[in-house]
């Protein structure tokens, strides 16, 4: 399934896989939610997070995009109290070995781009050439955003 934004372009103008809705996600206690923001917005943002939402593991890691005027706050949520989701924001699963934060369309992109056009369930990749970055489709194509961290917020 292919989650598109169904807006005007953002203001970060990458049109990302982004959540537009609760329907057909399935269970969120293993997923991971990324929302992409602008250092002006940061804070005023990580408010809202830790208003809203019950942050399991008690953790919200924000990472800046290298190379960018972007960050990404990654965080699990409490599946009870997810009612509405910040704009902004995609479902990623993580490496934990490489700290790979990647979407299921990505990792499909990925594979066939190393597999010769092949989608390949049983394809091993190498994370480690993938370390620190985040995993995204932009317009059907696979996109590598380098990361590192900004800040880790105990909540």
């Amino acid at each position: 399934m292919i989650t598109t934004l169904d807006r005007p372009p953002n203001t970060y103008n990458v049109n990302y896989d982004v959540i537009t809705s609760l329907n057909n996600i399935g269970d969120l206690n293993n997923k991971l939610f990324c929302t992409f923001t602008d250092i002006d917005n940061l804070d005023s943002l990580l408010d809202e997070i830790t208003s809203k939402y019950t942050i399991i593991y008690n953790k919200l890691f924000v990472l800046e995009i290298v190379d960018k005027d972007e960050y990404v706050i990654t965080y699990n949520v409490d599946q009870g109290n997810v009612h509405t989701i910040p704009e902004n924001t995609i479902l990623v699963h993580r490496k934990k070995e490489s700290n790979t934060l990647y979407t299921i369309n990505a990792l499909n992109e990925l594979i066939k781009k190393l597999n010769g056009g092949v989608v390949d369930t049983k394809y091993q990749v190498n994370w480690q050439q993938y370390k620190n970055c985040i995993l995204l489709t932009q317009h059907n194509e696979l996109n590598q955003l380098n990361t590192k961290i900004y800040k880790i917020i105990e909540v």
